[in-house]
């Protein structure tokens, strides 16, 4: 480091000290209560009622997901020793897709998906990078169900330990106070595959709904035991194994079972596991519905938008961390897309199923008409993490390729042929002109 650099940076550590503690003091009330090494920005003093979460305005969804962190008790995992991520010589420039006989370019998909913000990775470089709504590269954003793909992940490394024996062990193994329920013989594949056929709803607009109650369980005191007790108590809907139902009270479990075989919380195994030793360059925090003992498996994850493509790349890896060390199972993530063709995960858009380990295949649908990109390969074998009202990370292995997406969609799960069909045709758009 040059004499002339050394005191560029000094100058510039002095100004944003005197900064934080003289011109924006309230700013760093976004600290208060955690071990966040760096304050998130922006600061928004009022936030949005957490039991109204599901039908939140629009403005409500953007200060509500970038302050769950500050909405619920969480437990913070801390970074590692980050390098910047390289800038690609060759940026995406443009992206086009048609459907409905319309063109759409990539900022009018990002009007159209109310996109907030949105980072490609191609060969490990960035090759865009976008944040809107007053987003920074502080900002720590909620996952919604994009936390289940990271448990999935966590699953594999802690099978890899041997914490976990095999994805055929019982539930029951790890939560013997289980025995006599619905979830008696429900093995941990069938877990994190969504096909344990025990009863859930998860419709978003019903009031009444499975979901909704969970969501209601964590807006109130006592969180854990409210939600393990609608869990336990969920009924048997088809024999497990047969068909295949998404449920984040399934996945809350598996999270649960995670936590029980390791020892730790989501957020202390994440960190021990991936986020140091992979050099992540923020902290990140995970909502904990018991602060130091249990984080949520359903959802719950929260880091910078950076940070989401640096676990995407994680992945893209197969696991193995930058020493050459593998922390995953030989040939975990191929397997978390081994789409499971049980009944209901099977269609005529996706003939080759639609989910795997809590992952899904999003890819253009073969039976998509007057659509451009037409359906072909270049998302073949891609994953997708996707959360309600539009969290995404793909990881596209055969196109060296990771996409990370924030959205506040106005529907938390619109019919397929809006947002997430788009999406597909932006992301093969995307690929296509990254080639």
């Amino acid at each position: 480091m040059t004499n002339k650099t050394f005191n560029s940076t000094l100058l510039a550590s002095l100004v944003v000290g005197l900064f934080s503690s003289v011109v924006a003091p309230d700013a760093l009330a976004a600290c208060k209560g955690t071990e966040l090494s760096v304050c998130p920005a922006p600061y928004d003093t009022q936030l949005p009622d957490t039991r109204n979460m599901l039908t939140w305005s629009q403005s409500d969804r953007v200060v509500g997901f970038r302050n769950d962190y500050r909405n619920y008790a969480g437990d913070v995992f801390h970074h590692g020793n980050a390098t910047p991520l390289p800038v690609s010589t060759t940026p995406l420039k443009e992206a086009h897709y048609e459907v409905n006989g319309q063109t759409r370019n990539l900022k009018e998909y990002l009007k159209r998906q109310n996109v907030s913000g949105m980072l490609v990775l191609k060969d490990g470089k960035i090759a865009y990078k976008y944040l809107a709504e007053g987003n920074t590269d502080s900002t720590l954003w909620t996952s919604r169900s994009v936390g289940k793909s990271v448990v999935s992940i966590l699953v594999g490394v802690a099978i890899k330990e041997g914490k976990i024996h095999s994805l055929d062990d019982r539930v029951t193994q790890y939560e013997p106070d289980l025995k006599g329920t619905a979830w008696e013989g429900v093995t941990l594949k069938q877990l994190i595959t969504h096909t344990s056929g025990v009863a859930w709803n998860e419709d978003y607009t019903q009031p009444t709904s499975d979901f909704a109650k969970l969501t209601q369980c964590e807006a109130s005191p006592g969180t854990y035991a409210c939600v393990r007790k609608l869990v336990a108590e969920l009924p048997r809907a088809h024999p497990a194994g047969q068909n295949w139902s998404y449920s984040s009270g399934g996945a809350w479990l598996l999270g649960d079972v995670l936590e029980r075989a390791t020892g730790m919380t989501l957020a202390a195994y994440l960190e021990k596991s991936i986020w140091q030793p992979w050099g992540m360059a923020s902290d990140g925090v995970w909502h904990a519905y018991a602060k130091g003992e249990h984080d949520v498996g359903a959802h719950g994850f929260n880091a910078t938008l950076e940070d989401w493509g640096r676990f995407g790349e994680f992945v893209l890896n197969d696991g193995k961390l930058p020493n050459g060390k593998a922390i995953l199972p030989e040939g975990w993530v191929a397997q978390s897309a081994g789409w499971t063709h049980a009944k209901g995960s099977v269609s005529a858009a996706h003939p080759e199923g639609l989910y795997g380990y809590q992952w899904w295949n999003n890819e253009v649908p073969v039976n998509a008409k007057n659509v451009t990109p037409a359906p072909d390969s270049s998302l073949k074998d891609s994953l997708w993490a996707l959360g309600i009202f539009g969290q995404m990370i793909m990881v596209n292995r055969a196109e060296n390729l990771v996409i990370v997406q924030w959205s506040t969609w106005p529907q938390a799960e619109p019919s397929f042929s809006a947002q997430p069909l788009e999406a597909s045709l932006m992301f093969s758009a995307i690929a296509n002109a990254l080639r």
